[in-house]
Parts: C-alpha cells; structure tokens; sequence
C-alpha cells in the first residue's frame, strides 16, 4: 500500500499550484483521503479531506476558501488544487489514507502516508 505526492515547488505569492496524491496497491474508492502539511517548527495540521464517496471536509482556517480537493478513483489520484497561495501555506505537504468513508481530521486516523512535497511560497 503506498501513496506518492507529486506537484510541489516554489511560487510567488498569489500563485496556484496542484498537487497529486497517487494510490497504488489498493483501490482508492474505498479509502478516505486527506491532505495534512507541516512548517518548520510547527506541528502537522489537515489542510482538507475527502471521503470515497466525495464528501470533502476542509479546514477553514487554513483553506480560506482558496483550495479544492478532488478525486479521480479510475486513476488512483487526489488532488489539492492550491489558488491565490500565501508565505504561510509553505509547508511539506502530505497525503494520507484510511480505510473506510468517514472524513477524519485526526492524522493518528490515517494508516498510509505519503513521503511528502515541499510547497515554498516566497517573493
């Protein structure tokens, strides 16, 4: 069971990015899916989650209306499409999965992580 991010990078503030979380080894319809991210010296916090049946739970604070997540399950893949980016969203980034429909915003709920991708957000 892995999960592979991909699409980080460095961006100047108020740029988009998209990252891509890619399953392998399972079938994505039956697992929950979450992006978390974690700064220099702070802890892991999730950024949003979506569930096997497309029910997505963000968190506000951190999303500000500005991010969408999305799931391609005939592809394997989710994504985080990242608009109008910020110095405080640099960050590795994330994706993790747990077994089951139920949107968790706990990391300690999800089994399988990925390696992460560095988002830097600088002018």
């Amino acid at each position: 069971l892995q999960l592979v991010e991909s699409g980080g990078g460095s961006v100047q503030p108020g740029g988009s990015l998209r990252l891509s979380c890619a399953a392998s080894g399972f079938a994505l319809d039956y697992y929950t899916i979450g992006w978390f991210r974690q700064a220099p010296m702070k802890e892991r916090e999730y950024v949003a989650v979506i569930t096997g049946s497309g029910a997505r739970m963000f968190n506000r604070d951190v999303v500000k209306g500005r991010f969408t997540i999305s799931r391609e399950n005939t592809e394997s893949k989710v994504y985080l499409q990242m608009n109008s980016l910020e110095p405080e969203d640099t960050a590795v980034y994330y994706c993790a999965g747990r077994h089951g429909n139920g949107a968790v915003a706990d990391a300690s709920g999800y089994g399988i992580w990925g390696q992460g991708t560095q988002v830097t957000v600088s002018s």
